[in-house]
């Protein structure tokens, strides 16, 4: 019913978000006789407030068209490499005409970012996407939004997170991959590679878990504390709802979006109050460059999806509740996760030092499960002055984590010999 009634709220906004769209054109644009009269300003900038408040916020789209690669500005194509119910496997495949320059290419690691599957889109991950492929080829996992899954597609679990992840590392091909798991999916992509490893089946080069909860038993935060402080039947009983008729799932049993939306803001309800007053006054001052750096944010940030009950409930269940992968009691179809079964993937945990989503020494928690590792290929870095998104987004990515993450997976990479170049894509 909650679903129900959010969506009558959302069509009842939408003619007054979309109206205050308009006021805000009329009163800001140069040809508009009404930008000229007194307080016109503060009038367009509040009614641009208004309707990004009351507006919908859809998916956005990657954007990455070309990037620097090989010394060269090359064109990225966004292709997808495997589609599931719940989930897309994407590839940017880079291109260029140079023969040197696609050789070049071709030589390049390959990666897999494993994004999360916790409220936001993929694209969250735009700005690790767009620095990795300066020097690699990418691949990430584009989960859908749960409500858009037809009911007959059936649930899924977070053992079918495992299974995708796992399906997914075979279809690249494991023995040159490197995997990047960032927040949410490093519990599911260290299940998958270790049960990989106890059937000798071959894993990924290289392993790096960004931000993720391991074991949130340690340092734990506001969102661990959540999740313990109530019962699983009572997530059950207030957070799941069904998705309305109006949308391809209808009737299936999800975590709303918009939902987790108000957890986030909950977390920060300050920042985000300062955040939108800040937005306002520099659209009444004319700074446009930090007003154009809110817009930016907060289409990503407002953008969310449903999850599917089944995973999120088990979610909380395996990993924050019974932390089941670090007490070394998690079965995943019937088979027992172990960690300590890899020894061929070099391991790196990377974590911010100020994260308030998974707290520091969560991540780590991995290198000592993976027992099997040779101490001299296990890494950690712990980022100074950075929080969550930093490890992964912004300037301390590109400039601290990534040169880092670059020479991690260079020193276990094995160019492979290239025959007679014939193509103009890596």
């Amino acid at each position: 019913m909650l679903y129900t009634l959010r969506e009558m709220q959302r069509a009842a906004m939408s003619p007054w978000a979309y109206g205050a769209e308009a006021m805000s054109r009329m009163f800001s644009e140069s040809g508009s006789w009404l930008s000229r009269l007194p307080g016109a300003e503060r009038v367009a900038a509040a009614s641009e407030l208004m309707y990004r408040i009351g507006k919908d916020y859809e998916k956005p789209d990657f954007g990455i068209h070309k990037v620097q690669a090989a010394g060269q500005d090359v064109a990225v194509l966004e292709r997808v490499a495997l589609e599931k119910p719940f989930c897309r496997l994407l590839r940017f495949k880079r291109y260029s005409d140079d023969a040197q320059t696609l050789a070049r290419l071709r030589a390049s690691p390959i990666v897999l970012v494993v994004a999360p599957l916790s409220g936001h889109h993929s694209t969250l991950l735009r700005d690790t996407v767009r620095t990795l492929l300066r020097d690699h080829k990418v691949y990430i996992t584009d989960w859908t939004d749960a409500r858009m899954v037809p009911a007959k597609a059936g649930p899924f679990h977070l053992s079918d997170y495992v299974t995708y992840v796992r399906e997914f590392i075979e279809h690249i091909g494991a023995e040159n991959l490197n995997v990047i798991s960032v927040c949410q999916p490093t519990v599911p992509v260290l299940a998958a590679v270790s049960l990989m490893a106890s059937d000798g089946a071959k894993v990924p080069r290289t392993l790096t878990m960004m931000g993720g909860p391991i074991d949130p038993r340690r340092n734990p935060t506001k969102v661990n504390n959540l999740a313990t402080t109530q019962p699983l039947s009572w997530f059950r009983s207030t957070v799941i709802h069904p998705v309305p008729a109006n949308y391809p799932g209808h009737g299936r049993q999800v975590y709303p979006g918009f939902l987790q939306h108000a957890g986030f803001v909950a977390m920060n309800p300050s920042l985000h109050f300062n955040s939108h007053w800040d937005f306002y006054r520099n659209l009444v001052q004319g700074d446009l460059d930090d007003a154009q750096s809110h817009r930016k944010f907060y289409d990503e940030y407002n953008a969310v999806l449903d999850m599917a009950a089944e995973y999120y409930l088990d979610t909380i269940d395996v990993v924050f509740q019974r932390h089941l992968l670090p007490r070394g009691e998690w079965d995943v179809n019937g088979k027992r996760v172990r960690p300590q079964d890899i020894t061929g993937s070099a391991l790196m945990a990377i974590e911010g030092e100020h994260d308030d989503i998974s707290g520091l020494g969560q991540t780590e928690a991995a290198l000592e499960m993976c027992a099997g590792v040779k101490p001299a290929d296990k890494h950690h870095l712990m980022v100074e002055g950075a929080g969550h998104y930093g490890i992964f987004s912004g300037r301390r990515w590109r400039n601290v984590v990534y040169p880092k993450l670059r020479q991690f997976i260079a020193d276990y990479h094995v160019p492979h010999e290239l025959d007679e170049v014939r193509g103009s894509d890596d």
